[in-house]
């Protein structure tokens, strides 16, 4: 079985398609898992996955470790900091690249890996799909999965254009590090201006600047699959929304200059995905390429409970393909649906478009416990 993409969804399907004696394989575009990304929450039923899976301990080792939350006022005053919710168990957030490696780890033994390499062409029958690959061999696998995000190649390729399922939400998302110890090592501090928001987040007492801006949904870059990736201009973009303000952030004292120096930067476009059918024949849909809000969503939990659940449903019925991704789609659609409606209420807390909308928020969390 294939697998395109190895970030969350991908090796957490692979690991778990090996312990059920299934041969997996995972086909990733980067030759290196990137080492930057916003911080993600393991919890809920992912956390008894990850428990299974033998991981927490590693889990807890990346750990960030930064339970407060301040607000800072566009005059300056700090509202804080508040605690980010009561720890849960084994529930823990980690940087996304790092929750990628420990699972890529995991499911390495039992896994094929084809780093720097990426599906060209599919070609399915009702036995099995024909791949092609941009370098490797052609290949014919019984069950080709797309687990390659938003942007996914394998969707394209099965299931038709990025714009039919993918609606930009007038929202985006830049992260890197600062390569520089956070002033304040346990809390993220949030700094505010109208429809824009800039984050010093202490990963593990290093800094990482995040950036959730506000924007028309087709900024004038062309395609979301391709010009979206083109760093040039994701750096133009957040320098023309942040550079009309000063920002008195003391890790970030030059913005533009470590903006344009940034090597690990990561952005994307917050985007609602809507698949009518996450399958056609033997391939098949995972993550935040089947259906997502691509903020949030709680989207690497659901990446990794959406897996463990389509590795048991083909488990359970090895002789009959469709109908395990019937039964997988059928199950996993209803706790994706549960986690899609809070996007409205967390793009208002996060970023408030406007003065007024602004100041309300900072009312309102005046009145929060600390």
């Amino acid at each position: 079985m294939l697998i395109s993409g190895a970030g969350i969804a991908g090796p957490t399907l692979a690991f778990w398609l090996a312990r059920h004696g299934f041969r997996p394989t995972v086909v990733e575009r980067v030759q290196v898992l990137r080492s930057s990304g916003n911080p993600v929450d393991v919890h809920g039923p992912a956390t008894d996955i990850a428990r299974r899976m033998g991981i927490l301990p590693q889990l807890s080792e990346v750990a960030t470790n930064a339970p407060g939350l301040t607000f800072v006022t566009p005059s300056g005053q700090r509202l804080g900091p508040f605690r980010l919710g009561r720890p849960r168990g084994d529930d823990v957030e980690v940087p996304r690249a790092d929750l990628a490696a420990v699972l890529c780890g995991a499911a390495a033994d039992d896994t094929e890996f084809l780093f720097g390499d990426s599906v060209a062409a599919l070609d399915a029958d009702q036995a099995g799909v024909d791949v092609s690959f941009e370098h490797a061999t052609p290949r014919r696998f019984d069950l080709v999965v797309g687990a390659d995000g938003l942007h996914s190649t394998v969707r394209s390729l099965a299931f038709g254009p990025e714009s039919t399922f993918v609606r930009p939400l007038g929202l985006y998302i830049a992260t890197f590090s600062l390569a520089r110890p956070a002033d304040d090592p346990a809390t993220v501090v949030m700094y505010n201006r109208p429809g824009l928001s800039l984050t010093v987040h202490p990963v593990r007492g290093t800094a990482g600047a995040g950036f959730i801006f506000r924007g028309p949904g087709n900024p004038g870059l062309g395609s979301p699959g391709t010009a979206y990736r083109d760093p040039a201009s994701q750096r133009a973009l957040i320098l023309s929304a942040y550079g009309r303000y000063d920002w008195p952030v003391p890790e970030l004292p030059d913005l533009r200059g470590q903006v344009e120096g940034a090597g690990d930067l990561y952005f994307d476009v917050v985007s609602r995905v809507a698949v009518p059918n996450w399958s056609q024949g033997r391939v098949a849909l995972l993550g935040d390429a089947a259906s997502c809000v691509s903020l949030f969503g709680d989207g690497s939990s659901l990446a990794m409970v959406g897996a463990a659940t389509l590795a048991e449903s083909l488990a359970g019925s090895p002789g009959n393909v469709p109908a395990a991704l019937r039964r997988y789609e059928s199950q996993h659609r209803k706790l994706v649906h549960s986690r899609e409606r809070g996007y409205r209420a967390g793009a208002a807390l996060l970023v408030p478009a406007s003065p007024r909308g602004l100041a309300v928020r900072n009312a309102a969390v005046r009145l929060l416990p600390r």
